[in-house]
């Protein structure tokens, strides 16, 4: 029994000793060694004899390799699953007015400014065809040719943001639909006159979101990484 706790004690430690350059691969790891700990214990708290070696200093060493490394990995299982679990990506497209007026830089400094990270980017000029599908929900309302139309008018830029909260709080950055209703702050408040040339769009739930970035992006397009920034936004190390 010892020697089978030592063994997944030190499959742990050296998860977690690798965590910093190897996120991805500790997560494996780490699950695996907390899953095979859990078999293994059956809710019985394991001997503290000593692992191997029995001189005092490999057994203090192995000793705390066993008392530590497992519940330092069930917990870097269970923070690092919360954290995936509230990642969300939304779908934000400049429209070509935003282009033409360029507002590129400004609208993605706001998202990086909030904590927002930035997927994926691309510049496309829709055809209408393609315009059609990305209104599709629109298409019963008298103003949907006049959308399409604009939407495929000029470039925009498709991208995908990533972070705790972007699809609503995305909204709130972008502001109401009608800019003469947008509070100060938002892009469109500070940014946009008239409903009919609102600069950019954002995805309004989880489903749109998915549709959306399907439609505007191919799956090799979007990236996956970490920012050093983070743990200064989320409070992770």
């Amino acid at each position: 029994m010892n020697s089978q706790v030592c063994r997944l004690a030190s499959q742990a430690a050296r998860s977690l000793l690798s965590a910093s350059k190897q996120k991805s691969r500790a997560f494996s790891e780490g699950r695996a060694v907390a899953s095979a700990a859990a078999v293994s214990f059956r809710g019985k708290v394991p001997s503290l004899a000593p692992c191997g070696r029995t001189d005092s200093g490999n057994a203090s060493r192995g000793w705390i390799s066993g008392a530590l490394a497992l519940p330092a990995a069930a917990y870097m299982l269970q923070e690092q699953e919360a954290r995936a679990a509230e990642m969300e990506r939304t779908f934000i497209a400049i429209k070509p007015d935003g282009v033409q007026r360029g507002l590129i830089a400004e609208i993605i400094s706001r998202f990086e400014r909030k904590g927002f990270k930035l997927v994926a980017i691309k510049i496309v000029v829709p055809s209408k065809g393609f315009a059609q599908k990305h209104y599709y929900d629109l298409k019963e309302r008298p103003f949907f040719n006049g959308l399409c139309n604009f939407l495929s008018s000029g470039p925009a830029v498709a991208m995908v943001w990533e972070g705790e909260g972007v699809i609503k709080y995305g909204r709130k950055l972008i502001g109401a639909t009608d800019p003469q209703k947008s509070e100060p702050g938002t892009i469109r408040g500070d940014l946009a006159v008239v409903v009919g040339r609102n600069i950019i769009h954002g995805s309004d739930g989880p489903e749109t979101a998915k549709d959306e970035i399907n439609l505007w992006l191919k799956p090799e397009e979007l990236t996956s990484y970490s920012n050093n920034a983070e743990k200064w936004i989320y409070g992770v190390n």
